[in-house]
């Protein structure tokens, strides 16, 4: 199965206060390597961005006042998530929205069953400790100066970079069997994913040459 990454703004915090979703952003993973296939909307939220939203975001009522409507998207959207894993940094805020959206539609709303909260991977591995998405950042030393304001698009591409770190970090468990066999156990939910980053030639010319030169000047 395909996982997507996936991040919403908002006009405000609650839907219980008829809030609405202004911006959708989904970038596909293939073997956890960011594909081509993104799926990336602006909407006009039919009410006024509130200025904490707008302070957090900066998209204007102006700005959404000519942008599609939910509904005119929600069947791309919905054919773009099918059959894939949903990874989101504090689902409970994004999917709270979507589904509120698609019920305002007569649509069936997301299941849970296919969501990875990063949030709750990273309450697990960093208990006590900060565990926002800059915070995140900022442990696996990520880039995130272009993250200016919370704008969807870039948040997917940072949260991607969190996710492939906070399952890289979930080593085997070695089972000793009863036969002495060494054993490796994954765990269920989660494949174990090493990073390789193999050097360019020109990296092994300059390695060569500094290794002969410094041999040479020690022992020569």
């Amino acid at each position: 199965m395909k996982e997507l990454v996936l991040d919403t703004e908002t006009t405000g915090l609650s839907v219980k206060d008829g809030h609405r979703i202004v911006e959708i952003g989904c970038i596909e993973l293939d073997n956890l390597v960011p594909t081509k296939n993104i799926f990336h909307v602006y909407l006009n939220p039919e009410r006024k961005v509130s200025e904490k939203a707008l302070e957090v975001h900066g998209y204007s009522d102006e700005f959404l006042s000519n942008k599609q409507k939910f509904s005119e998207v929600a069947e791309d959207f919905l054919s773009f998530i099918q059959d894939k894993k949903i990874i989101i940094h504090n689902a409970e805020f994004d999917i709270g929205h979507l589904n509120n959206e698609l019920s305002l539609i007569g649509k069936p709303k997301i299941s849970n069953s296919n969501i990875i909260d990063t949030l709750d991977l990273a309450r697990n591995k960093f208990p006590g400790s900060g565990i926002s998405l800059d915070a995140l950042c900022k442990r696996f030393r990520i880039d995130n100066s272009r993250r200016e304001k919370h704008t969807a698009l870039i948040d997917c591409e940072l949260l991607a970079k969190v996710y492939i770190n906070l399952i890289d970090q979930k080593e085997p468990t070695f089972d000793l069997a009863e036969n002495n066999e060494t054993k490796i156990t994954l765990d269920d939910k989660l494949d174990y994913y090493k990073k390789i980053v193999l050097p360019s030639e020109k990296e092994l010319l300059d390695h060569s040459e500094f290794l002969k030169k410094n041999l040479k000047k020690n022992y020569f």
